[in-house]
């Protein structure tokens, strides 16, 4: 079959769902999904919307039915959809009794092996128990952590004779990918769904796929270990403690250079109030790229001054956060070097040497390790434990491109966040 290009909605509201969906018809998608979110906020009217809106597309509910297979797949199918999903994780019984419903009530169905134990096993018994196409699905959790399916791809593509549907945060440069590996069905998400303009993401997407040439992105790409630093750059400290559940920040540290950002791997220094000489010390130590962080105590006596700004620009250093005091501003701004600060004032210490570098230091109570990334600009200063690092930077690219998607559409709607958002609808309720 030629690849088919899947649009997943996964939406909590219907009508965000349905104004994205004429979008991403309009530009040439083949299948429309009622992603499980919505379905779960709006039931199986999503599908029915869907079906009367799109007569002549094929509509999938991504039910990931576990239990009840007839009845789930008959109500599926009596809402309008042409395929509904159930999960491998629900037994032998289950899967084959939705084969069954499926063919009595004229609706496709498909397996998803997310997180199947043993996913090639698990996609022959779906092709033994009849049904039309499986899927291999990435968890949105694993894509953030940098994980990608394509080997899983190619095994699928190997074991069975049926299409294989790849949902796992593709774009228009990895569609390509998947198709090599042997994917027929490419379930897009985000790279459409969170695009200011849907309709354009959606015809390149397409033009990805059908020239078998990929087309480059700046967003709707996830860090490995090797990219984290590119991510990083990309996102702001909102967008990183959007996604990390509202993570703070230093308390009481502010930009000495506004408009500067900061990013990089801490090089930790502990100092007693006014001792210069370890902050000063640590450039040398430091790799390009990386950012001082000094611990002084919190004190207005200084241990970052001009001299040291101008040793740290030498070293190709990323910038520098000082819990404490730091002097000679005006030469710091025409360096144009990030430092953050919690004090400013004109008097330093001597250069005694009491203090460590490159140990575990506390700010305002939050931990710092060695190696630990940092992230500042004018909203504030975020550290990034070294070993969840590149998660909280594909977590915060994603904020960034959800909030890209809904401010296009405050825009194009001439309308308010409340009322995009449904935010009344949303209100907890006791």
């Amino acid at each position: 079959m030629d690849p088919v290009l899947q649009v997943a909605l996964d939406f909590d509201n219907l009508s965000r769902a349905m104004k994205l969906a004429r979008e991403a018809v309009a530009g040439g998608a083949d299948w429309i999904e009622a992603g499980t979110p919505l379905i779960k906020s709006e039931g199986l009217d999503a599908v029915r919307a869907l079906r009367k809106e799109f007569p002549s597309h094929t509509i999938i509910a991504d039910m990931k039915t576990l239990d009840a297979g007839r009845f789930e797949m008959e109500m599926a199918a009596k809402a309008g959809a042409d395929v509904a999903v159930v999960m491998s994780a629900a037994s032998e019984a289950t899967i084959r009794e939705c084969g069954e419903a499926g063919r009595n009530y004229g609706i496709k169905v498909a397996v998803d092996i997310l997180n199947s134990e043993y996913p090639v096993d698990a996609a022959k018994l779906a092709e033994d128990c009849g049904v039309h196409h499986v899927g291999v699905h990435l968890p949105i959790d694993d894509q953030m952590r940098g994980r990608n399916p394509f080997t899983l791809i190619s095994d699928v593509r190997k074991a069975v004779g049926i299409p294989v549907a790849v949902a796992a945060g593709l774009n228009s440069e990895t569609v390509v990918d998947a198709i090599k590996a042997g994917a027929d069905i490419l379930i897009i998400g985000g790279a459409i769904t969170k695009s200011e303009n849907a309709k354009q993401a959606t015809e390149i997407i397409k033009k990805a796929m059908t020239s078998l040439e990929a087309v480059p992105t700046e967003l709707y790409k996830r860090a490995s270990g090797e990219n984290v630093r590119e991510i990083l750059e990309k996102v702001s400290t909102p967008n990183i403690s959007d996604g990390a559940h509202r993570m703070p920040g230093l308390v009481g540290v502010q930009p000495v250079t506004p408009g500067k950002k900061i990013v990089g791997k801490a090089v930790t220094v502990h100092t007693c109030p006014g001792d210069w000489a370890k902050p000063v010390e640590a450039i040398d130590e430091a790799e390009s790229g990386d950012v001082i962080v000094v611990d002084g105590g919190g004190l207005p006596l200084v241990v970052w001054g001009g001299l040291a700004t101008n040793s740290a620009v030498q070293r190709g250093l990323a910038g520098a956060v000082i819990y404490g005091g730091v002097r000679d501003i005006g030469e710091i701004q025409e360096a144009g070097f990030p430092v953050f600060a919690s004090h400013i004032a004109p008097n330093a210490g001597e250069p005694r040497g009491l203090g460590e570098i490159g140990v575990p230091i506390r700010i305002g109570g939050i931990l710092i390790q060695p190696g630990d990334w940092i992230v500042g600009d004018d909203n504030g200063v975020l550290v990034l434990p070294k070993d969840r690092a590149v998660e909280m930077a594909n977590r915060a690219m994603d904020r960034l491109e959800v909030e890209n998607r809904i401010l296009g559409e405050i825009k194009s709607g001439n309308s308010t966040l409340s009322k995009v958002m449904e935010l009344l609808r949303w209100e907890k309720r006791k």
